[in-house]
């Protein structure tokens, strides 16, 4: 996500000289970032639940589609991936404009 956001600054720095807010921009940058999270989660969720029934007899006292642990799982991944979005949607609203538009890219 930083790397995203720092290919971004032109366009997030000429967003602001246009009048998006900071709040904006962090929504933005946000709504990114956690809608890729939420698809691998998703996706790993999928692939996990059907590789399980192969390492079912390798797994004791614990079932195959434990749904804590996949809850559990799924929560730790969103919650870093949150942080992970928030930090560079938080450095992208120092974006100077004027700056941005003086540049020209």
């Amino acid at each position: 996500m930083s790397q995203a956001v720092a290919q971004r600054a032109p366009e997030i720095g000429l967003r602001m000289a246009l009048g998006a807010t900071p709040a904006a921009t962090v929504r933005m940058v946000l709504r990114q970032g956690l809608s890729l999270a939420l698809i691998g989660i998703a996706l790993g969720a999928i692939c996990a639940a059907a590789f399980t029934r192969l390492m079912e007899k390798m797994l004791f006292e614990v079932r195959p589609l434990d749904p804590t642990a996949f809850g559990g799982a799924g929560l730790v991944l969103g919650t870093f991936a949150l942080l992970a979005s928030f930090l560079p949607a938080r450095r992208a609203t120092r974006v100077d404009p004027l700056e941005t538009l003086r540049r020209g890219t």
